[in-house]
């Protein structure tokens, strides 16, 4: 059963982005302060990209959402973003790599120059990344690579592919139109070269959901991340919430997740390891 979603999910996704492709304009890089939207698919989600938010004392990092593959800003942050900012936070969120299909590395960029533009905009020091899918995972690039190591202060990951997936239709899809579902087959070069060394390099706090129902990130374990209990913390919703159904698609708008990442977000350090979030 696991496994027809997943194909449904992705071929609407392939659908979509084919659309886009042959004319909807999907946007290819973050959008500026001053950038005007190029098309209907650039849309924030609520509660997102109010570029007057300046952080307050009680919420000192600004949030940068960042998108799976085949995501949208506006339907992959539709629940998450409008309780961010609920909760007091600036939130932002940005469309990347015609919808995050591109190379992992060169969406890393993109992320780099969405974050000098937050904290430009905000002032602030360093933000708080949360991340679905390849958006958890492609954040990591930025923090090892290319200096973001000193700019994040959260880096909270949503069913990541961190150590990628094994799901059969990972090959076909990035042989065709995604070279980032390339990037995050298992045992990847990108992959090898990111997971080389340290996982978790200091600076950022780490923290990781993820769902034993993972159907796409196969197996869900490759989510996880090795790293210092001081500042990496691995969630698994079922070992809290045994009943909680949800899988990868839709992370982002369960309200255990939501949980998690306000509690990460909310304290020193990653999340509490020993946190119960109320199951519902």
């Amino acid at each position: 059963m696991h496994l027809r979603h997943a194909v449904r999910s992705l071929l609407t996704a392939a659908a979509t982005l084919a659309l886009g492709v042959a004319g909807l304009a999907v946007p290819a890089s973050a959008s500026a302060p001053s950038a005007a939207r190029t098309s209907l698919m650039d849309i924030p989600p609520r509660g997102a990209n109010d570029w007057s938010c300046k952080p307050d004392p009680a919420h000192p990092q600004p949030i940068v959402l960042v998108n799976g593959t085949f995501k949208l800003m506006a339907e992959n942050w539709a629940v998450l973003s409008p309780k961010l900012k609920r909760a007091g936070y600036c939130v932002f969120a940005f469309n990347y790599g015609h919808m995050a299909t591109d190379p992992v590395a060169s969406s890393a960029v993109e992320l780099k120059d969405f974050v000098e533009a937050v904290r430009g905009a905000t002032g602030a020091a360093k933000v708080d990344l949360v991340g679905h899918s390849q958006g958890g995972m492609m954040p990591r690039y930025y923090v090892k690579f290319l200096g973001g190591a000193d700019k994040v202060d959260d880096l909270i990951g949503i069913v990541p592919s961190n150590h990628g997936t094994k799901n059969p239709l990972a090959k076909p899809l990035g042989d065709t139109v995604c070279p980032a579902c390339t990037d995050q087959i298992t045992g990847s070069d990108l992959l090898k070269r990111l997971n080389a060394g340290t996982q978790t390099p200091p600076g950022p706090d780490y923290t990781v959901v993820t769902t034993r129902y993972d159907e796409v990130v196969v197996p869900y374990t490759n989510a996880l991340l090795s790293g210092p209990e001081e500042y990496v913390t691995n969630v698994v919703l079922q070992d809290r919430c045994p009943l909680d159904p949800f899988m990868h698609d839709q992370a982002t708008k369960d309200p255990v997740v939501a949980q998690w990442v306000l509690n990460a977000l909310g304290r020193k350090g990653p999340a509490d390891a020993g946190f119960r979030p109320r199951c519902v």
